[in-house]
């Protein structure tokens, strides 16, 4: 991949497969456990054995690692393992290696998971407890003593911002969060199943650093998400419809940092997500017109927006008000604010759903799904289709 041309990855790859534990408060079990069981599920989904597997990726704060999972699923040999850092921006990046292995040989079947107890066990919403020495951790350095130590505060920051830059108030997050939950009221695997919200809720809610309420916040979640990937190939004798990873890119922006970029030119938009969204259309050959629905990483509300104009759907500043008169179908599984907070992984699995006609909330004759990944973090993307 270039940042100043269009690669040949597209159309080369598939997901076949998709599958998932219950999404919870409180598992009960341990993250290997949730891990092998959202393995299983992909791989049966996708009509394989775990003896077909040759390949697993991961994010490198997993606690299960590649060869523990392959060891108790019962896969046999590997030819490819890896990991993506930066948390929840690793999502759609797993799926961009796993789909890197299978176009050039160097293996077969790719299974990408996450899997954590992130609010029975670890919860990155309590901030920064303790950090080995690092580089990154030095960067965080110039934000801690200030009273910066969650996620959300880190986001805050670029979210007052952002209202500032356009003369916008908190309300203007309260679309994201309104169709998030609207969307995850039809789905009976989200946590917030017939739990819709309205503006006035979202005003309502508590504040947690202004500019972001409660309900700007994702979920904090145990379960685990696995995809399956395999060449397009392949994917056709398979036993679900394929989709095809049409453009897949990472992106990390100039200055940047790990959710604390606050030096670079501009706190109101998303530089790294810029990078992704020029390199999926280059590579696609697509624009957002052409885009039948939209799963946008949604850890907190104001990130959605800038997104939306990243990619161009809009112009900036003008976010709200497409999100408010449904410009495009957005999360269409709830998101991170409704379903799940799978670092990702779950609108992935959804963007699948959507190719194949079988989401909850489908939308009708769906050629091309956008997909993202974190935000504030070195970031990924994908653009899934159909084999037609």
């Amino acid at each position: 991949m270039s940042v100043r041309g269009a690669d040949s990855l597209g159309g080369r790859a598939a997901i076949v497969g998709i599958g998932a534990t219950e999404f919870s408060k409180d598992s009960g079990r341990s993250e290997l456990k949730l891990a092998v069981e959202a393995v299983h599920a992909a791989l049966d989904d996708a009509g394989l054995a775990p003896s077909d597997v040759d390949g697993l990726v991961t994010f490198t704060m997993d606690t299960s690692p590649e060869i523990t999972v392959a060891q108790a699923t019962g896969m046999g040999e590997l030819s490819f393992f890896s990991r993506v850092h930066y948390g929840g921006g690793a999502a759609c990046a797993t799926v961009q290696q796993a789909a890197l292995a299978v176009a050039i040989g160097v293996a077969e079947v790719v299974v990408c998971y996450r899997a954590f107890n992130e609010r029975s066990g670890r919860r990155f919403g309590s901030g920064v407890q303790h950090r080995e020495p690092s580089a990154e951790g030095a960067a965080l350095g110039w934000s801690l003593p200030f009273g910066l130590l969650t996620p959300a505060s880190w986001v805050a920051m670029a979210a007052q911002r952002y209202l500032h830059t356009y003369h916008l108030t908190p309300e203007a997050f309260g679309h994201v969060a309104v169709t998030g939950r609207r969307h995850a009221a039809n789905n009976p695997a989200a946590y917030f199943h017939g739990k819709p919200i309205t503006l006035a809720d979202h005003a309502a809610s508590r504040w947690i650093v202004e500019p972001l309420r409660l309900l700007d916040c994702c979920q904090e979640t145990d379960g685990g998400q696995a995809l399956v990937v395999t060449t397009a190939e392949r994917a056709r004798d398979l036993r679900q419809r394929p989709a095809v990873i049409t453009a897949a890119a990472q992106g990390a922006g100039r200055r940047q940092e790990a959710m604390t970029s606050f030096y670079r030119d501009a706190l109101d938009s998303l530089p790294e997500m810029g990078v992704v969204a020029r390199q999926l259309w280059r590579t696609s050959g697509l624009t957002p017109a052409e885009i039948d629905v939209a799963i946008l990483y949604d850890h907190f509300t104001p990130f959605v927006l800038m997104q939306l104009e990243e990619f161009g759907f809009c112009a900036p500043g003008e976010a709200a008000d497409f999100v408010a008169a449904d410009g495009v179908p957005l999360n269409t599984h709830g998101g991170q604010l409704g379903e799940a907070y799978l670092h990702g992984m779950n609108g992935v699995a959804e963007a699948v759903r959507q190719v194949r006609g079988t989401s909850v909330n489908q939308q009708p004759d769906v050629a091309h799904v956008l997909v993202t990944a974190g935000t504030g973090v070195p970031t990924s993307g994908l653009v899934l289709g159909r084999d037609d």
